[in-house]
Protein backbone atom coordinates (compact mmCIF):
# COMPACT_ATOMS: atom_id res chain seq x y z
CA UNK A 1 0.00 0.00 0.00
CA UNK A 2 1.37 3.82 -1.12
CA UNK A 3 0.92 6.32 1.02
CA UNK A 4 0.75 10.30 0.34
CA UNK A 5 1.04 13.26 2.31
CA UNK A 6 -1.79 16.11 2.33
CA UNK A 7 -2.47 19.44 3.99
CA UNK A 8 -5.93 20.67 3.67
CA UNK A 9 -6.00 24.59 3.99
CA UNK A 10 -8.54 26.94 4.09
CA UNK A 11 -8.99 29.52 1.49
CA UNK A 12 -9.60 33.32 1.30
CA UNK A 13 -9.94 33.48 4.77
CA UNK A 14 -7.64 34.63 7.87
CA UNK A 15 -9.66 31.85 10.30
CA UNK A 16 -10.02 28.05 10.61
CA UNK A 17 -13.56 27.02 9.34
CA UNK A 18 -14.08 29.36 7.13
CA UNK A 19 -13.07 30.13 3.16
CA UNK A 20 -13.20 27.80 1.04
CA UNK A 21 -11.70 24.63 2.02
CA UNK A 22 -8.58 22.89 -0.17
CA UNK A 23 -7.01 19.56 -0.11
CA UNK A 24 -3.30 19.97 -1.27
CA UNK A 25 -1.64 16.12 -2.44
CA UNK A 26 1.66 17.69 -1.86
CA UNK A 27 4.12 15.33 -3.39
CA UNK A 28 1.82 12.89 -5.56
CA UNK A 29 4.46 11.12 -7.76
CA UNK A 30 3.68 8.00 -9.01
CA UNK A 31 -0.66 8.49 -8.32
CA UNK A 32 -2.33 7.92 -11.56
CA UNK A 33 -5.22 9.67 -12.76
CA UNK A 34 -7.75 7.63 -11.70
CA UNK A 35 -6.48 7.25 -8.31
CA UNK A 36 -6.33 11.00 -8.40
CA UNK A 37 -10.29 11.44 -9.00
CA UNK A 38 -11.05 8.51 -6.71
CA UNK A 39 -9.02 10.68 -3.84
CA UNK A 40 -10.47 14.21 -4.52
CA UNK A 41 -14.28 12.19 -4.29
CA UNK A 42 -13.34 10.90 -1.63
CA UNK A 43 -11.86 14.21 0.04
CA UNK A 44 -15.74 15.45 -1.26
CA UNK A 45 -14.19 19.21 -1.21
CA UNK A 46 -15.00 21.64 -4.50
CA UNK A 47 -11.16 21.19 -5.89
CA UNK A 48 -8.22 18.68 -4.57
CA UNK A 49 -4.78 19.36 -6.14
CA UNK A 50 -1.89 17.27 -6.86
CA UNK A 51 1.77 18.26 -6.87
CA UNK A 52 3.96 16.90 -9.31
CA UNK A 53 7.36 17.59 -10.44
CA UNK A 54 7.49 20.11 -13.23
CA UNK A 55 8.03 19.55 -17.10
CA UNK A 56 10.41 22.39 -17.00
CA UNK A 57 12.61 22.91 -14.36
CA UNK A 58 12.61 26.94 -13.92
CA UNK A 59 9.06 26.32 -12.91
CA UNK A 60 7.76 25.38 -9.42
CA UNK A 61 5.18 22.31 -9.95
CA UNK A 62 2.91 20.82 -12.15
CA UNK A 63 -0.48 21.00 -10.49
CA UNK A 64 -3.40 18.87 -11.23
CA UNK A 65 -6.62 19.96 -9.74
CA UNK A 66 -9.69 17.59 -9.57
CA UNK A 67 -12.88 18.63 -8.72
CA UNK A 68 -15.93 15.98 -6.97
CA UNK A 69 -15.77 14.54 -10.71
CA UNK A 70 -13.68 15.89 -13.49
CA UNK A 71 -10.12 17.44 -13.92
CA UNK A 72 -10.12 21.08 -13.95
CA UNK A 73 -7.89 23.10 -16.73
CA UNK A 74 -7.39 26.06 -13.78
CA UNK A 75 -9.32 26.82 -10.54
CA UNK A 76 -8.23 29.79 -8.14
CA UNK A 77 -8.47 29.23 -4.67
CA UNK A 78 -6.40 25.40 -5.07
CA UNK A 79 -3.67 27.82 -6.67
CA UNK A 80 -3.50 30.39 -3.54
CA UNK A 81 -3.88 27.30 -1.31
CA UNK A 82 -1.16 25.64 -2.89
CA UNK A 83 0.95 27.94 -3.39
CA UNK A 84 0.49 28.88 0.95
CA UNK A 85 1.21 24.91 1.60
CA UNK A 86 4.39 24.63 -0.58
CA UNK A 87 5.48 27.92 1.19
CA UNK A 88 4.45 26.74 4.78
CA UNK A 89 6.51 23.64 4.24
CA UNK A 90 9.75 25.89 3.27
CA UNK A 91 10.07 26.85 -0.31
CA UNK A 92 11.29 30.49 -0.95
CA UNK A 93 10.12 32.84 -3.78
CA UNK A 94 7.48 32.67 -5.50
CA UNK A 95 5.98 30.17 -7.84
CA UNK A 96 5.22 29.12 -11.67
CA UNK A 97 2.83 26.54 -11.98
CA UNK A 98 2.08 24.07 -15.03
CA UNK A 99 -1.53 23.70 -15.66
CA UNK A 100 -3.68 22.79 -18.94
CA UNK A 101 -4.44 25.98 -19.13
CA UNK A 102 -1.20 27.49 -19.40
CA UNK A 103 1.20 28.85 -16.76
CA UNK A 104 -0.07 30.57 -13.24
CA UNK A 105 2.40 33.05 -11.63
CA UNK A 106 1.85 33.15 -8.06
CA UNK A 107 3.29 35.99 -5.65
CA UNK A 108 3.36 34.86 -1.86
CA UNK A 109 3.01 37.25 0.83
CA UNK A 110 4.73 36.67 4.49
CA UNK A 111 4.68 37.93 7.67
CA UNK A 112 7.57 39.64 9.44
CA UNK A 113 9.12 36.14 10.66
CA UNK A 114 8.63 34.66 6.60
CA UNK A 115 5.70 32.30 7.39
CA UNK A 116 3.28 32.94 4.45
CA UNK A 117 0.30 34.82 5.03
CA UNK A 118 -1.72 34.88 1.62
CA UNK A 119 -0.92 34.19 -2.37
CA UNK A 120 -1.94 36.37 -4.92
CA UNK A 121 -2.26 34.46 -8.37
CA UNK A 122 -2.08 35.53 -12.06
CA UNK A 123 -4.69 34.07 -14.68
CA UNK A 124 -3.09 31.94 -17.41
CA UNK A 125 -5.24 33.40 -19.98
CA UNK A 126 -6.62 37.10 -20.88
CA UNK A 127 -9.94 37.59 -20.29
CA UNK A 128 -12.21 35.81 -23.15
CA UNK A 129 -16.02 36.93 -23.77
CA UNK A 130 -17.84 34.14 -25.03
CA UNK A 131 -21.69 33.83 -26.19
CA UNK A 132 -24.39 35.48 -23.80
CA UNK A 133 -26.89 33.07 -22.56
CA UNK A 134 -30.54 34.48 -22.08
CA UNK A 135 -32.33 36.06 -19.24
CA UNK A 136 -34.84 33.85 -18.96
CA UNK A 137 -32.72 31.07 -18.96
CA UNK A 138 -30.28 32.25 -16.11
CA UNK A 139 -32.70 33.16 -14.06
CA UNK A 140 -34.71 28.99 -14.22
CA UNK A 141 -31.33 27.78 -13.97
CA UNK A 142 -30.85 29.72 -9.93
CA UNK A 143 -34.57 29.93 -9.37
CA UNK A 144 -34.71 33.89 -9.81
CA UNK A 145 -37.33 36.17 -11.68
CA UNK A 146 -35.98 37.55 -15.35
CA UNK A 147 -36.55 40.86 -13.67
CA UNK A 148 -34.06 40.01 -10.68
CA UNK A 149 -31.18 40.06 -13.68
CA UNK A 150 -29.60 43.28 -13.90
CA UNK A 151 -28.89 43.84 -17.36
CA UNK A 152 -27.39 47.93 -17.74
CA UNK A 153 -23.95 46.72 -17.36
CA UNK A 154 -23.78 43.98 -19.53
CA UNK A 155 -25.89 40.42 -20.60
CA UNK A 156 -25.43 37.07 -18.66
CA UNK A 157 -22.55 35.43 -20.80
CA UNK A 158 -19.73 33.22 -20.54
CA UNK A 159 -16.36 34.54 -19.71
CA UNK A 160 -12.80 33.02 -18.74
CA UNK A 161 -9.57 33.58 -17.72
CA UNK A 162 -8.38 29.86 -18.22
CA UNK A 163 -12.03 28.17 -16.41
CA UNK A 164 -15.64 29.24 -18.35
CA UNK A 165 -18.09 30.22 -16.00
CA UNK A 166 -21.54 32.17 -17.30
CA UNK A 167 -22.06 35.21 -14.97
CA UNK A 168 -24.56 37.80 -14.16
CA UNK A 169 -25.22 40.52 -11.95
CA UNK A 170 -28.59 40.41 -10.37
CA UNK A 171 -30.23 42.42 -7.90
CA UNK A 172 -28.69 42.40 -3.75
CA UNK A 173 -31.57 40.72 -2.51
CA UNK A 174 -32.31 38.71 -5.44
CA UNK A 175 -28.46 37.29 -3.90
CA UNK A 176 -29.66 35.56 -1.35
CA UNK A 177 -32.38 33.99 -2.51
CA UNK A 178 -31.09 32.29 -5.00
CA UNK A 179 -31.24 28.47 -5.30
CA UNK A 180 -29.99 26.10 -8.52
CA UNK A 181 -32.64 24.17 -10.31
CA UNK A 182 -31.45 21.06 -11.38
CA UNK A 183 -33.98 20.24 -13.84
CA UNK A 184 -33.23 23.92 -15.49
CA UNK A 185 -29.42 23.28 -15.10
CA UNK A 186 -29.70 20.05 -17.37
CA UNK A 187 -31.99 21.58 -19.71
CA UNK A 188 -29.52 24.73 -19.93
CA UNK A 189 -26.25 22.29 -20.22
CA UNK A 190 -27.56 20.54 -22.93
CA UNK A 191 -27.15 23.78 -25.19
CA UNK A 192 -25.21 26.06 -23.35
CA UNK A 193 -22.47 23.31 -21.49
CA UNK A 194 -18.81 24.22 -21.88
CA UNK A 195 -15.51 21.62 -21.36
CA UNK A 196 -18.75 19.36 -19.93
CA UNK A 197 -19.53 22.21 -17.16
CA UNK A 198 -22.20 24.69 -16.68
CA UNK A 199 -21.00 27.07 -13.67
CA UNK A 200 -23.09 30.23 -12.90
CA UNK A 201 -21.68 32.91 -10.82
CA UNK A 202 -23.91 35.77 -9.57
CA UNK A 203 -23.02 38.93 -8.24
CA UNK A 204 -24.89 42.30 -6.75
CA UNK A 205 -23.12 45.09 -5.97
CA UNK A 206 -22.93 46.01 -2.47
CA UNK A 207 -21.26 49.17 -1.22
CA UNK A 208 -17.25 49.03 -1.55
CA UNK A 209 -17.47 45.18 -2.24
CA UNK A 210 -19.05 42.93 -4.75
CA UNK A 211 -21.39 39.82 -3.16
CA UNK A 212 -21.30 36.56 -5.14
CA UNK A 213 -22.04 33.31 -4.90
CA UNK A 214 -21.60 30.02 -7.72
CA UNK A 215 -23.31 27.35 -8.49
CA UNK A 216 -22.36 24.06 -10.69
CA UNK A 217 -24.53 21.47 -9.21
CA UNK A 218 -24.05 18.77 -12.30
CA UNK A 219 -20.33 18.79 -11.38
CA UNK A 220 -20.73 18.14 -7.62
CA UNK A 221 -20.53 21.60 -6.44
CA UNK A 222 -24.17 22.60 -5.76
CA UNK A 223 -22.52 25.97 -4.27
CA UNK A 224 -18.99 26.55 -3.73
CA UNK A 225 -17.57 29.19 -1.21
CA UNK A 226 -14.82 31.56 -2.95
CA UNK A 227 -14.48 30.84 -6.30
CA UNK A 228 -11.20 32.84 -7.84
CA UNK A 229 -11.72 31.75 -11.30
CA UNK A 230 -14.67 33.48 -11.44
CA UNK A 231 -13.85 36.63 -9.34
CA UNK A 232 -10.94 37.33 -11.81
CA UNK A 233 -12.80 37.50 -15.15
CA UNK A 234 -15.57 39.39 -13.11
CA UNK A 235 -12.61 42.05 -12.46
CA UNK A 236 -12.05 42.24 -16.14
CA UNK A 237 -15.23 42.08 -17.29
CA UNK A 238 -15.60 45.27 -15.24
CA UNK A 239 -12.76 46.68 -16.86
CA UNK A 240 -13.88 46.07 -20.00
CA UNK A 241 -16.99 47.85 -19.32
CA UNK A 242 -15.56 51.00 -17.78
CA UNK A 243 -13.07 51.68 -20.45
CA UNK A 244 -10.45 52.64 -17.83
CA UNK A 245 -6.56 51.19 -17.39
CA UNK A 246 -7.17 48.91 -13.96
CA UNK A 247 -9.59 47.90 -12.27
CA UNK A 248 -10.03 46.28 -8.18
CA UNK A 249 -12.70 44.41 -6.23
CA UNK A 250 -13.07 43.05 -3.40
CA UNK A 251 -15.74 40.13 -3.61
CA UNK A 252 -17.45 38.60 -0.29
CA UNK A 253 -18.49 35.19 -1.21
CA UNK A 254 -19.67 32.10 0.99
CA UNK A 255 -21.91 33.84 2.84
CA UNK A 256 -25.07 31.87 2.69
CA UNK A 257 -23.15 29.07 3.54
CA UNK A 258 -21.63 29.90 6.19
CA UNK A 259 -18.27 30.35 5.48
CA UNK A 260 -17.12 33.74 4.54
CA UNK A 261 -14.70 34.34 2.43
CA UNK A 262 -13.10 37.39 0.98
CA UNK A 263 -11.36 37.50 -2.05
CA UNK A 264 -9.40 40.43 -3.73
CA UNK A 265 -9.35 40.56 -7.44
CA UNK A 266 -7.63 42.73 -10.17
CA UNK A 267 -7.23 43.35 -13.94
CA UNK A 268 -5.40 45.50 -16.39
CA UNK A 269 -4.97 46.19 -19.82
CA UNK A 270 -2.12 44.63 -21.77
CA UNK A 271 -0.80 44.15 -25.30
CA UNK A 272 -2.19 40.37 -25.10
CA UNK A 273 -5.36 41.92 -23.42
CA UNK A 274 -6.46 42.24 -20.02
CA UNK A 275 -4.90 40.54 -17.40
CA UNK A 276 -6.32 39.33 -14.15
CA UNK A 277 -5.84 38.55 -10.65
CA UNK A 278 -6.83 37.41 -7.64
CA UNK A 279 -5.24 36.96 -4.21
CA UNK A 280 -6.87 36.54 -0.25
CA UNK A 281 -5.19 34.91 2.88
CA UNK A 282 -4.93 31.79 3.98
CA UNK A 283 -4.74 29.23 6.93
CA UNK A 284 -3.72 25.77 7.21
CA UNK A 285 -6.30 23.42 9.05
CA UNK A 286 -5.05 19.51 8.68
CA UNK A 287 -2.07 17.25 7.67
CA UNK A 288 -2.06 13.59 7.38
CA UNK A 289 -1.61 10.40 4.56
CA UNK A 290 -3.65 8.77 2.08
CA UNK A 291 -2.97 5.14 1.20
CA UNK A 292 -3.46 4.21 -1.80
Amino acid sequence: MRRYPFTTVDVFTDRRFGGNPLAVVTDASGVSSAEMQAIAAEFNLSETTFVLPPDDPERTARVRIFSRTMEMPFAGHPNVGTAFVLAASGRDGDFVFEEPAGLVHVSVQRNAAGAPTSAVITAPQPLTLGDEVTVGTLSACVGLRPADIVTSRHQPRWMSTGNPFVVAEVSRDALSRAAPDLAAFGRAAARHALGGRLSIYLYARAGECVRARMFAPLSGTFEDAATGSAAAPLAGLLLSCDGADQAAIDVVQGVEMGRPSRLHATARRSSGGIVASVGGACVLVMQGEIAV
